[in-house]
């Protein structure tokens, strides 16, 4: 027995145990890989959350294989990288790279050959492109693309293994193996997200549709759209703007919400050569990576977070309202085809909701003028009248009344009605002259000045318009009311301390009078004639009068009497 234990040859038996236990630790290695393997699929199969599921993809296979980076590239419809997450980055050194991956190089590569690769150094490969500037040094690789339903969603990229090891075999037949139940878990966060978006933006429409057509205002409604559109796309602005209706060339913010809104609300700036307006013309939307400020002509972007943007048009060629522009932080995602064509399906949803309200309220309008016509020939033909009747009843009567108190009472409620006769027709010529802007009018402007004097005086003044003022008054005379009306009003305000004034402004007899009168402390004895002497002088140029002097009950009445430019007298029934 011991002879034969002498004859065993020792070195070949060491070798032997060496294998023998290099194996088993390669058994356990894959056995722990194994189990690796199926928990990062498990984890990866749990989230429904698209951006989640990427980001745990790149977290996995960055642990499994004992790497420093990872990232996940997405091929968008151009064939071209849409969407870039990296793990292993911090947020300092992401902010101090150039600009995001754009496919070229070793990314290009496995775009146009979707096959695995692994080097061990990524500068020795002739399609090596180098990195951006600020771009952490790499070297080692491991590049493997995730297939959904046999369509190639995107590529895998894993850098710089631990401990200054290079990617083995194995290491890719994991990753591989990752990227299959990776595809699975991309497809079902797909749907969930597809289902997701589908069930926001309908009811972000028919929130706003609803707001537009139950009479909300066009500036809530541009609100709302601003509001869930921001929240749709995850961004940190969103603006919507359309060309100035006051200046040509113009493009102004309607409003903004967000990062930022209030220093953008209202902004107007130039449209010529800016992206806006290639949206507003064409109708398509246009995603931007990066906000490069500076580079090209973009008054507005300039003022948005430096990161993706996204411009939608409002509408369609050739009926574009506005531009809804959205815009993200530097190193955020940028706007991935279905978020896009989400927003653009929001956007016109909603320029349809805008067109439908423009389209209640015209046709508001035009039953408003339809009933105040109907209104005006009412109180013209049936009530004027009868009063005018029941006044020359009344004259007739007096002639036969032989007590002299009772006839001069019966003349003062003839003249009453007179007084009524005129307010009734002022009010059938305001009814009869509305316009759907009524400062655009004569008697609106008079009115506008009335309450501009109300504010500085701090009550109401009392204001009677009679006669027809805007069609029968000349253009030159309506130029010269509006002035005479609020230089009258402007010396209440500064010099007449009073507590109650009025202004009738009346055509009749071919003539326009303006009486302005106050309960204040009247004209001093040395009156300031600047701007007496400008009504006088006003007055003459027209071959009328102008007087100032003290009311009957105190203050002061102005009164200011030109020809009315051949207008017809308003006293004829």
């Amino acid at each position: 027995m011991y002879e034969s234990e002498q004859l065993l040859p020792k070195v070949p038996l060491d070798r032997l145990m060496t294998e023998v236990q290099a194996r088993l630790q390669a058994v356990v290695a894959a056995r722990d890989g194994v189990h690796a393997l199926l928990e990062a699929v498990v984890s990866i199969g749990r989230e429904l959350d698209l951006e989640s599921v990427l980001r745990r993809i790149v977290e996995v296979a960055t642990d499994l294989v004992d790497c420093r980076y990872g990232a996940l590239g997405v091929i968008g419809d151009d064939g071209q990288l849409a969407q870039f997450i990296p793990v292993g980055l911090s947020e300092d050194e992401i902010a101090h790279i150039a600009h995001w991956p754009h496919g070229r190089g070793l990314l290009g590569l496995l775009i146009k050959e979707p096959r695995s690769l692994r080097l061990d150094e990524i500068s020795g490969h002739p399609e090596s492109y180098g990195f951006p500037e600020g771009h952490p040094p790499m070297h080692s690789f491991l590049g493997v693309p995730i297939r959904v339903r046999d369509a190639v969603f995107g590529n895998l990229y894993l850098t710089e293994k631990n401990g200054g090891r290079d990617f083995e075999e194995q290491d890719e037949t994991i990753v591989t193996a990752l990227a299959t139940a990776a595809g699975i878990a991309i497809e079902n966060a797909r749907l969930y997200d597809a289902s997701r978006r589908r069930e926001t933006w309908l009811d972000a429409s028919a929130e706003v549709t609803q707001a537009l057509l139950s009479g909300s205002s066009v500036d809530d409604a541009l609100m709302l759209i601003a509001s869930h559109a921001r929240t749709m796309s995850s961004s940190r602005t969103a603006v919507v703007i359309a060309p100035d209706d006051d200046a040509a060339g113009l493009m102004r913010v309607l409003t903004a919400h967000g990062d930022g809104a209030d220093g953008l609300n209202g902004l107007r700036f130039s449209a010529e050569g800016t992206l806006s307006e290639a949206v507003l013309r064409s109708g398509e939307p246009r995603v931007v990576a990066e906000i490069r400020r500076g580079v090209e002509p973009a008054p507005l972007l300039d003022r948005l977070p430096a990161g993706p943007a996204l411009l939608v048009p409002l509408g369609a060629e050739p009926q574009v309202r506005g531009v809804l522009v959205l815009a993200r932080q530097r190193g955020e995602h940028p706007f991935a085809g279905p978020t896009v064509r989400m927003l653009q399906a929001f956007a016109s949803q909603a320029a349809v909701g805008l067109e439908l309200a423009d389209a209640r309220k015209d046709a508001e309008r035009h039953g408003l003028v339809d009933d105040r016509e109907r209104i005006a020939r009412d109180l013209h033909d049936v009530v004027v009248q009868r009063l005018f009747a029941s006044a020359m009843s009344l004259t007739a009567a007096a002639r036969l009344i032989d007590r002299p108190d009772v006839a001069a009472r019966v003349e003062r409620t003839v003249d009453d009605l007179d007084a009524t006769i005129r307010q009734i027709r002022s009010t059938i010529f305001a009814l009869q002259s509305s316009k759907d802007d009524v400062t655009d009018t004569l008697r609106g402007r008079l009115v506008a000045v009335v309450q501009s004097a109300g504010e500085q005086l701090g009550f109401a003044p009392g204001l009677q318009l009679i006669g027809e003022l805007d069609n029968a008054v000349s253009d030159e005379i309506a130029e010269q009311l509006v002035p005479v009306l609020q230089e009258s009003l402007s010396n209440v305000v500064r010099h007449a301390k009073a507590s109650r004034a009025g202004a009738v402004v009346e055509l009749s007899g071919g003539r326009v009078r303006v009486t302005v009168t106050d309960n204040g402390v009247g004209l001093p004895e040395v009156p300031h004639r600047s701007g007496l002497a400008n009504l006088a002088e006003r007055a003459a140029r027209l071959g009328g009068t102008f007087t100032a002097g003290p009311g009957p009950d105190g203050g002061t009445v102005v009164r200011w009497d030109v020809p009315a430019g051949g207008a017809q007298s308003s006293e004829s029934a």
